[in-house]
């Protein structure tokens, strides 16, 4: 009974087969076509299109993978006509005793009488009392591209017998223009452009005495350092001898090491390894020895801006003579927009964001900033160059 059971079994298979052949093939095709399919879409995931997708997965899509030209390169053309248009702003702050060239200097790197001691009639040199902050504005303009040059003096900054917080107009002139732009910023019906008056770059002048930095030196950078980008020049470098100039720039960059001292351009705001070989050149020069002349003389036939001595012309632009050129070069033609740059997301972002935490702390609208003693002047007359 087993066995005949066990043989219908057997044989009840093949005809269960016999039935279902037809759609079971079918069935297997189906099966092998969805096979074929899934491999394919196994080959798009493991080789996707460089586009973005919903995760946020970045591709790059570069020129050979496009089907023709597109025209992206074109923004730059149409950010370069809004901005000949519109113009841009630099605001160039210097510091030291008098009698250092700083108006000489300033006009100098813009070849142009922009100091305000330059373009005020009958000036008369008074040594001032306390600290006053002036400034001056310009409107200048080369090959179709306008800047506005705003250039603040520091007159009566380490002429006393008593400098003792002399640094404090000056560090609440720099805070007045961040505070003024963060209550722009703050309204409710904004300007389209707010006018920007903060301090984008602040020239230190140390006086060539060949030695270290004074107490006045290291007090005024270390307070400055931390809320404006400073650069440190020697004046009148052609009163020391190259081996003299060598290590006098060899102690100030011990002491300004010494006293954590951080001086413009910062190691930590380097973006990649091209600004950090270019910085650290800039780095190995400072503090820059310089020597300003707006006047001009002959030499091999060819005019250049010069200081004349009996030994013979000292060439301002000669990297021979002084290191004007590379300051020149930090200012305004490899750095500058950096410096606004550095300005606004490092020194102001650090003013805006301790003021905003105030006003929360307090639970009220922005507190009236507190004012040190000093007073402050400005001046609102632009020329046009």
């Amino acid at each position: 009974m087993d066995n005949s059971q066990f043989f219908v079994l057997i044989i009840s298979i093949p005809r269960l087969n016999r039935s279902h052949a037809h759609s079971t093939q079918l069935s297997e095709e189906k099966e092998v076509m969805e096979e074929m399919e899934v491999e394919e879409r196994v080959v798009e995931i493991e080789h996707p299109l460089p586009c973005l997708s919903e995760s946020d997965t970045q591709g790059i899509i570069k020129g050979r993978d496009l089907f023709g030209y597109v025209g992206i390169e074109a923004v730059l053309d149409q950010m370069r006509r809004k901005t000949m248009k519109a113009g841009f702003e630099f605001n160039i702050m210097v510091v030291g005793q008098s009698g250092l060239g700083k108006s000489t200097l300033v006009n100098t790197l813009f070849k142009s009488k922009v100091s305000r001691k330059s373009c005020t009639p009958n000036y008369e040199e008074q040594i001032s009392k306390t600290v006053h902050l002036q400034s001056v504005s310009h409107i200048i303009e080369e090959k179709g591209v306008k800047m506005k040059l705003t250039v603040i003096d520091t007159p009566g900054f380490g002429d006393q017998i008593n400098n003792e917080n002399c640094w404090e107009p000056i560090v609440q002139y720099v805070n007045e223009q961040y505070e003024k732009y963060l209550k722009e910023e703050l309204n409710v019906n904004r300007k389209k452009r707010i006018p920007d008056s903060r301090v984008h770059g602040c020239v230190y002048f140390l006086p060539a005495t060949g030695h270290w930095l004074r107490p006045i030196d290291v007090e005024f950078m270390r307070r400055l350092g931390k809320i404006v980008s400073i650069v440190p020049v020697i004046a009148k470098a052609d009163t020391l001898t190259l081996e003299e100039r060598l290590e006098f720039k060899q102690r100030i960059r011990q002491d300004l090491q010494a006293n954590g001292i951080r001086v413009y351009p910062q190691k930590e705001y380097d973006e990649d390894a091209e600004d950090r070989i270019l910085n650290d050149k800039i780095r190995e020069n400072i503090p820059f020895a310089v020597v300003g002349t707006d006047k001009e003389h002959q030499v091999n036939g060819n005019k250049v801006l010069g200081r004349k001595t009996k030994w013979g012309i000292i060439e301002v632009e000669n990297v021979a003579h002084c290191e004007f050129a590379h300051l020149r070069d930090l200012l305004i033609r490899s750095h500058l927009q950096d410096l606004k740059d550095v300005t606004h997301n490092i020194h102001y972002e650090t003013y805006r964001v301790k003021r905003l935490n105030e006003s929360n702390a307090n639970g009220l609208a922005l507190s009236p900033l507190t004012l040190e003693n000093g007073t402050l002047e400005k001046s609102d007359a632009e020329s046009h160059l």
